[in-house]
């Protein structure tokens, strides 16, 4: 019986932490292509930058999250933190218990929270991202480049003025247009949050190729 549990033990830790990074890794490929085509069918029937920003808050997603840090692979973001939404391998942005600002907001705080563990892991590094480092925002006609000013390795998941349109335990006292990254600490548990705040440095126009900005080359 002891050799069966432990069989069924094995079994479920390769489940949690290979096979649904396989299924979130699916899912948010999909997910990524169908943000990208809707924008490419955008261009095509006119909807060009004159559009505006608005027009990116879909169901779809709003765009993709670059993080040299953790290792290049874009990150899809998409409203709403919920579990199922976040187990396929996507970013997704606060509207519970505080209200996400967007990146082309004139003031405010971009809220984002993803999974350390299992389920695609998009913040599984979120450990490696350091002050000054730049996180990058795409979106269909805009590249908003933050720079990194603060981390806290640990705070309490009850722990919501991290969310704050200003997040004074970052530092900052002022409105400003922040972005913050939320994710569970330590490793392998869901016991405290991890926090990296940034702060919008630049914004640049997306080009005919998407070229990449800088940062990212």
């Amino acid at each position: 019986m002891l050799i069966t549990a432990g069989v069924v033990l094995g079994l479920f830790v390769v489940y949690s932490l290979w096979w649904t990074n396989v299924l979130a890794d699916r899912a948010a490929a999909k997910q990524g292509d169908d943000v990208r085509n809707g924008w490419a069918q955008q261009e095509k029937s006119g909807g060009g930058s004159g559009a505006g920003p608005k027009t990116f808050d879909s169901a779809d997603g709003i765009g993709f999250l670059h993080v040299p840090a953790l290792g290049g692979s874009e990150i899809l973001v998409k409203k709403g933190t919920s579990t199922e939404l976040l187990n396929d391998g996507i970013a997704g942005y606060y509207t519970d218990p505080v209200k996400s600002a967007l990146p082309w907001d004139k003031k405010g705080n971009f809220t984002l929270a993803a999974h350390r563990d299992g389920h695609g892991a998009r913040f599984h590094n979120i450990h490696k991202i350091k002050t000054g480092d730049h996180v990058v925002f795409e979106t269909r006609d805009t590249w908003y480049i933050y720079k990194v000013y603060k981390e806290l390795p640990k705070t309490s998941k009850y722990n919501v003025d991290v969310l704050s349109a200003v997040p004074e335990e970052s530092g900052r006292t002022k409105p400003g247009r922040y972005l913050t990254l939320t994710t569970c600490t330590p490793i392998y548990t869901s016991d405290y949050r991890y926090i990296v705040w940034a702060e919008l440095d630049r914004t640049q126009k997306v080009d005919k190729q998407r070229t990449p900005p800088p940062e990212l080359r």
